[in-house]
């Protein structure tokens, strides 16, 4: 063997010369594809391999463990531009705010539902075809010239600054957001149901969800549970409170929806049917609200729903 045949180089590099050896592969690496091992070095690709190995450390409900709260923060950053927004153009309330029906005339004013209605004003709302009403209501705020002004805003963010950090570290991201959603939707449909006529903003009805879904967590996980329903009570305080002032039934819905969500994450088997359980009943509450939303929506449309 010469000399010029006796020299290694590296796997990935073969015009760098090396003399060391992935104690996994066994190949030869050169100083750039080294990486530490418990004993000696591997290569990059087996690094690699081993990571996709590992098991991926989880909540008690699941989710991946994850030391930032970024979806809290996403929401509460698409509810401060949504209100911005709102300052900058007050339309965008009778647009996108939550509605189930009603009526504007050409010139821009509101009516209230009636079916049939005459043709110099045209449907607006849910019962017009206008289904994205259903979240993005949850995502806007009373202007602070009406109601409880910024106050509102105000209290549903500083909520979710506080529960959703919590909710979000125990559930995972993708879970959370789920959650979050659905509670939107669930206080959205409720408010459809009883009183479809009325325009609806806020994110209150995420925010009963995540509350409902602390205290479910609080018993699934053993939290000292005065605390939780201390908040628990402060949440049913405000529900009973704001009645003339804001969206009950947005409230109560996703009090409900949440919490329904939370009991099939909180305990459904520990097992390989745990992930399919949770998304089957958070795609069965999706259907049940969907299928509700159009049959009222139907109803008040005399069965034309859009």
């Amino acid at each position: 063997m010469t000399a010029e045949s006796a020299v290694t180089t590296c796997f990935r590099h073969p015009k760098v010369e090396s003399h060391v050896r992935c104690t996994r592969c066994d190949r030869h690496i050169c100083p750039s594809c080294m990486r530490e091992a418990a004993v000696g070095h591997q290569c990059v690709e087996c690094v690699k391999e081993g990571a996709r190995s590992v098991r991926q450390a989880r909540t008690a409900f699941g989710g991946r463990i994850s030391a930032v709260p970024l979806v809290t923060y996403v929401l509460i950053g698409l509810n401060v531009l949504a209100y911005l927004a709102e300052l900058a153009r007050p339309s965008v309330v009778d647009r996108f705010g939550m509605l189930g029906a009603g009526l504007r005339g050409a010139g821009g004013t509101h009516y209230l539902w009636q079916f049939p209605y005459d043709p110099s004003v045209h449907a607006e709302g849910l019962a017009g075809g206008e289904w994205e009403r259903l979240l993005t209501g949850a995502f806007l705020h009373m202007p602070p010239s009406e109601g409880i002004g910024v106050l509102h805003i105000v209290m549903n963010m500083a909520s979710l600054w506080t529960v959703g950090r919590v909710v979000e570290t125990q559930l995972g991201r993708v879970r959370y957001l789920a959650l979050y959603l659905l509670s939107a939707l669930g206080g959205s449909v409720l408010q459809l149901l009883i009183a479809p006529d009325v325009l609806g903003v806020g994110a209150s009805g995420a925010v009963f969800g995540l509350g409902a879904a602390y205290w479910v967590m609080g018993r699934r996980l053993g939290y000292d549970m005065q605390a939780v329903n201390r908040y628990m009570i402060g949440l049913l305080l405000w529900l009973a409170l704001s009645a003339g002032m804001t969206s009950w039934q947005g409230h109560l819905g996703g009090l409900l929806a949440g919490g329904t969500v939370t009991l099939a994450y909180a305990y459904a088997p520990r097992d390989g049917r745990r992930a399919l359980i949770q998304t089957g009943v958070c795609v069965a509450l999706l259907v049940v609200l969907l299928v509700l939303a159009w049959v009222k929506v139907a109803d008040l449309t005399g069965g034309a729903a859009v």
